[in-house]
């Protein structure tokens, strides 16, 4: 299996997609305990939930698991977060805090992934992002994750359904930020925050330069919204799902919008 997929659009949005791939490798795999091998941490079938939102996007999806490397991790190993509990460029455990592997990953093992997956997806990544910079001279990148929401150790009660971040504002212009919460209110049967527990990871932080016109945010979303149940098989809902397709729908039509206008 190809460590990502590439879907090339034609528009100067870019969905990046790198926690929903499951693929581990025979020999990883040998090391993860039974709870590792259950994946528990996987955005879960993002991919269907954003497929066909919107004409002519460029997806970048990661096919590994997280677990064999966070390509949302700074790749030289910083907290995101420092200070704050949350998981590491190769996890030791999962978002629970309970371990994963029967035997960790080495140095060595962690050295490998980055060469062989994580730089790999950020390769592809920055190849779209410069095409498609050289055809709009903008592009605005977000960042498709969910999350299960409620998970005390990363976070105090129900996480809310619609997380924006923007990094604190310096990984995208206000402005756009602002229309998108406008959006996002429209909505009031789904809670949303901007900046609140999470604030965009390395991707968003990264490549988000709004002064050389490259626009980043992330949007993280409760999975209680979209799936039957936040726990194994995490199975889809269509019903659900549809009803949150529809403000990621909305969202979409309005970041393109605001994109051809700006040219």
């Amino acid at each position: 299996m190809n460590a990502v997929s590439v879907t090339q659009g034609s528009s100067a949005i870019i969905l990046s997609q790198p926690h929903s791939g499951q693929y581990v490798p025979d020999a990883i795999w040998a090391n993860l305990n039974p709870l590792g091998r259950q994946l528990l941490d996987t955005d879960w079938h993002i991919p269907k939930l954003y497929e066909g939102l919107l004409d002519d996007v460029t997806i970048v999806k990661a096919n590994f698991s997280r677990y064999v490397i966070d390509a949302n991790r700074d790749p030289q190993g910083s907290s995101l977060y420092p200070g704050q509990n949350t998981t590491d460029l190769v996890p030791l455990s999962s978002f629970d805090n309970l371990p994963i592997w029967d035997t960790p990953p080495s140095n060595a093992d962690i050295a490998s992934r980055v060469s062989d997956y994580h730089r790999v997806y950020h390769d592809h990544l920055k190849s779209e992002i410069n095409r498609l910079k050289t055809i709009h001279g903008q592009v605005f990148l977000y960042d498709c994750h969910s999350i299960r929401s409620k998970i005390p150790f990363l976070f105090d009660d129900q996480l809310p359904d619609l997380n924006i971040g923007d990094n604190s504002g310096q990984s995208c212009d206000s402005k756009i930020t602002n229309v998108i919460q406008q959006v996002c209110a429209r909505f009031p049967d789904y809670r949303h925050v901007v900046n609140g527990r999470f604030k965009g990871g390395w991707t968003t932080r990264h490549y988000g330069q709004p002064d050389d016109n490259v626009h980043a945010f992330q949007m993280e979303l409760a999975q209680h919204r979209y799936l039957e149940s936040e726990k194994p098989p995490f199975l889809y809902d269509p019903v659900n799902a549809n009803e949150l397709r529809k403000v990621l729908r909305t969202v979409l039509c309005e970041i393109n919008h605001i994109m051809s206008t700006t040219q």
